[in-house]
């Protein structure tokens, strides 16, 4: 009974954040190309960023990307660089940067193998002691997402920007943690409620996010 309350709850929240995905205009690849030129210094000219604390753009989906920037732009989700990037930018401006960089071929990194096990576990099965929900259920068993709901395409991500992530939402959906420790609060449907991420990384232990994080990495 339990498990299936745990269940329903993310299950409202998903349809939540479902809902809260925005609708965006006919993003133009060949557009958004020439418009993107700028994000190439830190995520790539494709979209493959070199550094591992910028996250891979290339082939995440553009709604997903189009709701990020929107969010940086009205300052839902903080980033003091990507602030001033999307200042100028237009709705129209960021579904064509958008649609560029999901039309690119996404790269893919490479799993610690002592922590391949532990990772694909916590994925594909989440912690039933700890009530933590598996990320395949939202973000597709090979890491796809699901671009009609707007969850991002994970599989090949960087390690490092991803544990950032994961403890940014665990950061925000606890509050033992403290002040001093960023926090992520763009995926709730409201300002100021409790999004899926938020909840689910908040039962996440720091050994666990160590090893999903890198599972992630090498997952195609």
């Amino acid at each position: 009974m339990k498990k299936f309350f745990a269940a329903a709850v993310l299950s409202m929240g998903l349809v939540s954040l479902a809902q809260a995905a925005p609708l965006m205009p006919k993003g133009d690849a060949s557009a958004g190309q020439t418009k993107a030129a700028v994000c190439g210094a830190c995520h790539g000219a494709d979209g493959n960023s070199m550094a591992p604390t910028f996250p891979r753009l290339a082939g995440q989906n553009a709604r997903y990307i189009y709701k990020q920037l929107q969010d940086f732009k009205a300052g839902r989700r903080v980033n003091a660089s990507m602030q001033g990037m999307v200042l100028p930018l237009t709705e129209q401006d960021m579904a064509d940067v958008a649609a560029y960089f999901s039309e690119q071929k996404a790269g893919v990194g490479q799993a610690k193998p002592d922590l391949v096990k532990k990772g694909e576990r916590v994925y594909r099965g989440g912690n039933a002691k700890t009530g933590l929900a598996a990320c395949s259920g939202c973000h597709n068993p090979a890491g796809r997402g699901n671009a009609l709901a707007g969850f991002p395409h994970v599989g090949g991500q960087h390690a490092d920007y991803v544990k950032a992530q994961l403890q940014a939402f665990r950061a925000a959906g606890r509050n033992d943690l403290g002040d001093a420790v960023v926090k992520r609060n763009n995926d709730g449907a409201k300002a100021g409620e409790p999004g899926p991420m938020q909840m689910v990384a908040a039962k996440l232990s720091d050994e666990e996010i160590d090893a999903v994080s890198s599972y992630i990495s090498g997952l195609h």
